[in-house]
């Protein structure tokens, strides 16, 4: 779709040529235009300016507020207003002051979302875990840089990285942080752009930096053996899964499950929640919680509230007598965010360009990026020393006649002359001529100069081993290792979220507890199904039915029992009778294709109660044939709710019959025959599709009709309607043999 956009030209209006008016004119824009002139300039700054971390583990917005505190002396000083970083930042980032003070919040001690802040917080900058505890404004607050800040800005006045200008080039600020560790895998880092996002979790300070060791000194080695998981601030419990974590070291795409601890509390009979996961907050779970308790499916809770102070986070649940703590933590892990995933992203820009990297190609990243800072390092140190030895060669030159020196200075009539004079009497370059005229009188003696002059070889010696360091990539690696495990040694800390592997779980896979009684199941030709319990059954009159409806299964069972419903659309749902609300036989029940949400025009075909899943399952179609599937083909292990391919779609189906055993059944087609089977006689099947066996002999254009248990037919002598083999014609019914109404759930 093209934009248009109006111009206006001034035109001689026809009704009155003095009069001058406006014409409007319409041109249109192609989309293809629009998109590369005003859309694209949009998408790639947000991508490369805002949203995507870079190799250093930072955002512009992050970038600009620490560099502003840096060079505000909150590295070393003491706190200040955050209001006034807040507007000292805006010299570099042109954002509201909300934005900026919403970044410095993250980046806070108090806020509590990384695992090493970069702000030493005082006063209420509210917290990751909690929805509604509201941060202060900034004018309560105040800041500083926590002092490991220290190895985010070591080295920034050697040259390490490159400074651009702000956004009114009024001055100069880092493209980049160097970063003496990756500070990328540590800090938990998301941001949405424009066709992309990032998501990265932390990992442990030790761990990254023994894995950039390890990298460096053998690229091949295996990361999983040292870089155990992920890290959260929240603590919590990470549930180790081999292939996971696998697949987002060597991708950078996957998610992790964690989940909440908590303790029992016998004394007072409640439990405590005291950690949960990182994507999740506590107002969320309580929320859900609630929910559950309002619903019924939860009913060992009497009282949930947080009870989070300044000694940290905690969710009470006071729970009802006889609860069993265990078995109810299990169903909050699954039924609510206390056990929740962290999906991975790891999109970071490397050189300007977004990048989805395993952890592996990170290390190698941060390892060639950090190694051209430690570089950059050696030259500009290099270059300073190099630039004082020429200066102290200068000097001793002088060292061999100081009286020359002062009398050319003294007998120069112009002081645009010293310099040029000092360089003709010594043969010494203009630098070094300027540094000895700016000696004060005082220095000008033989101690002063042979303590300088001395100084001459020890910068002859650094110089040769700065040269040798640059012109080694081992030395510089050697160099990188050793700040990674000074990093590691100073500033690690201990893991807080905990690993637990699957066999520490076993409580978790405890299927939740169904209460079980008796009760009697009514189903209708139409669809509809009643359960109702023997004191309701005893006490009620005639069953309700629609009108045209009628009744066609009945049968005692108990709550927890499974029930397979099948379709017109070859599809079967499954489900479990507990899902039923009880009912009356004054109602007409529940509707099975809303209840177990059917797709549009689908409608019920057969209902069957599985037990065990020992028997077998009777398809009768209208081509004659019989297909005998066993219910074993029917039970998943995962609780699918509906399972496509539920019998053959090559004829329309026209009975279903469950059978726990092989039984007599009669067939019946439309011309008036019959014909009695034991069901022994067709081959079991676990092909939920096949097509059966052919069973009744059809003549020109007779169908099968419907398929019933010889029991529940009128047949009184059924061996009049044998057949010694298979498929038969059968017999033609006799009038005492013919059904009063139709008992089987056909289409």
């Amino acid at each position: 779709m093209a934009r248009k956009k109006k111009t206006e030209e001034a035109v001689k209006r026809p009704d009155n040529p003095n009069v001058m008016g406006l014409r409007a004119e319409v041109l249109e824009q192609p989309i293809t235009e629009t998109l590369e002139v005003n859309f694209m300039p949009y998408a790639m700054s947000v991508i490369m300016s805002r949203a995507i971390p870079e190799i250093d583990g930072f955002k512009p917005s992050h970038r600009k507020l620490l560099y502003t505190m840096y060079k505000m002396g909150l590295l070393s000083g003491g706190r200040t207003k955050s209001a006034n970083i807040v507007g000292q930042t805006m010299r570099l980032n042109p954002h509201g002051d909300a934005a900026i003070y919403e970044t410095m919040v993250r980046l806070s001690r108090g806020y509590e979302a990384l695992l090493h802040p970069f702000v030493d917080s005082k006063g209420n900058f509210g917290k990751a875990y909690s929805r509604d505890m509201a941060y202060a404004a900034s004018r309560y607050t105040e800041a500083k840089l926590d002092g490991f800040c220290q190895e985010l800005f070591r080295d920034i006045d050697n040259d390490t990285v490159d400074f651009v200008d702000n956004y009114d080039s009024t001055m100069k600020e880092p493209s980049l942080l160097p970063t003496t560790f990756p500070n990328v895998l540590v800090s938990a880092n998301n941001g949405i752009a424009v066709g992309m996002a990032s998501n990265i979790c932390g990992f442990n300070l030790r761990e990254v930096c023994a894995a950039a060791v390890a990298r460096i000194k053998n690229p091949k080695c295996d990361l999983r053996e040292i870089l155990l998981a992920p890290d959260f601030p929240s603590g919590g419990e990470l549930i180790y899964n081999y292939d996971e974590i696998t697949n987002i070291y060597e991708t950078g795409r996957g998610s992790v499950k964690v989940r909440g601890r908590w303790r029992y509390v016998k004394d007072g009979n409640l439990i405590e929640i005291y950690e949960i996961p990182y994507s999740t907050t506590t107002e969320v779970i309580i929320d859900k919680v609630s929910e559950l308790i309002k619903a019924g499916k939860i009913k060992e809770i009497s009282d949930m509230r947080d009870e989070t102070d300044l000694s940290g986070l905690k969710l009470t649940i006071d729970l009802k007598r006889g609860a069993d703590p265990d078995k109810l933590m299990a169903k909050l892990m699954k039924m609510t965010t206390l056990q929740d995933s962290f999906a991975c992203n790891f999109n970071i820009l490397i050189g300007g360009n977004p990048k989805v990297m395993g952890v592996g190609e990170i290390l190698e990243e941060w390892t060639a990026w950090r190694t051209d800072c430690v570089r950059r390092r050696l030259y500009y140190q290099l270059g300073k020393k190099k630039d004082k030895l020429h200066l102290l060669l200068g000097l001793q030159k002088i060292l061999l006649d100081i009286d020359k020196a002062i009398r050319i200075i003294r007998e120069t009539e112009l002081e645009s002359e010293v310099v040029p004079n000092l360089m003709i009497g010594f043969g010494i370059d203009q630098i070094q001529a300027e540094y000895i005229a700016e000696i004060r009188l005082r220095n000008i003696n033989r101690e002063y100069i042979l303590k300088r002059t001395q100084e001459t070889a020890d910068l002859e010696k650094e110089i040769g081993e700065l040269e040798d360091t640059m012109n080694s990539p081992r030395k510089v690696k050697a160099l990188i290792v050793k700040e990674l495990e000074d990093v590691a040694k100073k500033y690690g800390k201990d893991r807080r979220t905990a690993i637990i592997y699957g066999d520490e779980l076993e409580y978790e896979e405890e299927r939740e507890e169904i209460p079980d009684y008796p009760v009697t199941l009514f189903a209708t030709k139409e669809g509809y199904l009643k359960k109702i319990t023997p004191q309701s059954l005893r006490m009620s009159g005639e069953q309700k039915l629609k009108e045209g409806d009628s009744m066609v299964m009945t049968v005692e069972t108990v709550n927890s029992a499974e029930i397979l419903v099948f379709s017109d659309r070859y599809q079967v749902y499954k489900a479990r009778l507990s899902e039923f609300d009880d009912g009356k036989a004054s109602l007409l029940g529940d509707y099975l294709p809303t209840k177990l949400g059917f797709d549009e025009g689908e409608s019920v075909a057969g209902v069957c109660l599985p037990g065990d899943y020992s028997g077998f399952l009777l398809f009768a179609f209208e081509n004659g044939k019989i297909a005998k599937v066993a219910l074993s083909a029917y039970d998943t292990k995962s609780n699918r709710r509906r399972l496509t391919g539920a019998y053959s779609d090559k004829s329309p189906l026209k009975s279903i019959l469950c059978c726990p055993e092989d039984l007599d059944v009669a067939a019946y087609s439309t011309d008036g025959r019959a014909l009695v089977l034991h069901t022994a006689l067709l081959a079991m099947k676990t092909t939920r599709s096949t097509i059966g066996v052919a069973a009744l002999t059809l003549r020109k254009k007779s169908l099968l009709d419907r398929l019933i248990p010889l029991s529940e037919t009128r047949i009184g002598n059924a061996a009049r309607y044998r057949s010694k083999s298979l498929p038969a014609a059968g017999a033609i019914l006799k009038e005492s043999d013919q059904e009063e109404q139709q008992l089987a759930m056909d289409l």
